[in-house]
């Protein structure tokens, strides 16, 4: 099966700005960003892309207080594309499912809220919660998912620190085409807002981003720009191999034609833009497509003075002038980054191209820095396209772990 046709049949999603991808999508064609203040413990208000599903239309309060929000994310996402999907799930092979959820960080907002509480009590530990251990554990998101769902198949997370969300559907093709499942529930999750450390960990880094207005502080490419908007957020998609979602009728939103992993092995933090193109070229080579092929590339830019230069760089060295129908956007610049969900909610936001031939465009751009300029931009105001057939999605982490995924439209 290594060479079995893999593609998407189902989307659900949780954003800053959209609990479908319906709202989601409008919202990013109108312009509408979903970046808000919040109180985080010991820093006071600080901007961030919060999300306002309803975990209780799939969980009850008993099940959300003994798990986690990234669990409650989950859950909501792996349910939405599942109706989204149509498939009959009550009939499947519950141990013929996988899910395969990238995060970046887990169980951090625990630990800290364990301690803060404890903290009331002289740091007593007979007041800490017997919940712990399986709310910290690095397969929580995964593992809440199948006891909601039932699924006996594989289910575990994908730590690749900000290339997570990219990871899950890369994980779980690579499944499907081993034949280990007939069917995954795959991508990203986040719940990053809840935690203190990482607020602090960016500022100590001179990369959390300030604004006056919230809604214009996520600003890639701009001459502005000052960090990071942290966000939680989520999107799950369900996979199957094509004979098996022809089998049953299933819409098609895409198929997977390329993807590639790579290491910069050369900082903690800082990018390497050759690095990042060697990752984009491998994807290209393994899709059987040239860069003037791809119509859309979604960058990861996270508003960073440098780190956005480094990846334009990148995109330079592989598509330089050459590519008159390759348009370029940002979707943190709507939703703040979403760390772990990054990957997946940035190349569901650009799904709907394929139907509506639009690009959604990168907001809050007053004024270009010259750095970040490239052919293909599209700036502040959605971009009609006069073919949209291939997707790239990049995304990229921490450590130095690249990841490029490229879809295109479906086929037969």
């Amino acid at each position: 099966m290594k060479h079995a046709r893999v593609v998407i049949t189902g989307v659900g999603l949780a954003a800053p700005n959209g609990n479908s991808l319906p709202e989601f999508r409008q919202n990013l064609l109108n312009g509408v960003a979903g970046i808000e203040r919040i109180e985080i413990r010991y820093m006071g208000p600080q901007l961030a892309g919060v999300c306002h599903f309803d975990p209780l239309k799939y969980q009850k309060k008993k099940e959300i207080r003994v798990g986690t929000r990234a669990g409650s994310i989950s859950i909501y996402c792996a349910r939405e594309a599942l109706a989204d999907s149509k498939v009959n799930f009550e009939a499947m092979a519950k141990d013929r499912v996988g899910i395969y959820i990238g995060c970046t960080e887990h169980g951090n907002v625990e630990t800290e809220n364990e301690i803060f509480n404890i903290s009331k009590f002289n740091y007593d530990t007979k007041f800490w919660s017997h919940y712990h251990n399986p709310r910290t554990v690095a397969n929580n998101p995964a593992g809440e998912t199948s006891l909601n769902l039932g699924i006996t198949g594989p289910a575990y997370t994908i730590g690749a620190a900000c290339a997570a969300g990219n990871m899950g559907l890369v994980h779980a093709t690579q499944m499907l085409r081993l034949g280990e499942v007939d069917f995954a529930i795959c991508g990203g999750v986040s719940e990053s807002i809840h935690t203190f450390g990482i607020f602090a960990g960016f500022k100590s880094q001179n990369a959390l981003a300030t604004h006056a207005e919230p809604g214009k502080a996520s600003r890639p490419f701009d001459l502005a720009r000052n960090g990071i908007v942290i966000a939680e957020g989520g999107c799950l998609y369900t996979l199957e191999r094509l004979e098996d979602a022809q089998a049953r009728g299933a819409r098609i939103y895409a198929e997977i034609a390329g993807y590639h992993v790579n290491s910069d092995a050369s900082d903690y933090v800082l990018p390497n833009p050759v690095r990042q193109a060697e990752c984009v070229r491998a994807a290209l080579h393994r899709a059987g497509l040239a860069p003037q092929d791809i119509h859309i590339v979604n960058t990861h830019a996270t508003a960073t003075p440098l780190g956005d230069i480094q990846e334009c760089e990148a995109i330079r060295a592989v598509f330089g002038a050459g590519c008159p129908e390759t348009n370029i956007n940002n979707t943190k610049s709507f939703i703040g980054h979403a760390m772990g969900a990054a990957g997946a909610l940035e190349l569901a936001g650009n799904l709907p191209s394929f139907d509506d031939l639009v690009v959604h465009p990168t907001i809050n751009v007053d004024h270009l820095d010259p750095l970040c300029a490239l052919p293909g931009l599209v700036l502040n105001q959605p971009r009609p396209a006069a073919r949209v057939d291939t997707i790239l999605n990049n995304s990229f982490g921490m450590l130095g772990i690249n990841s490029t995924l490229i879809v295109r439209r479906f086929v037969p």
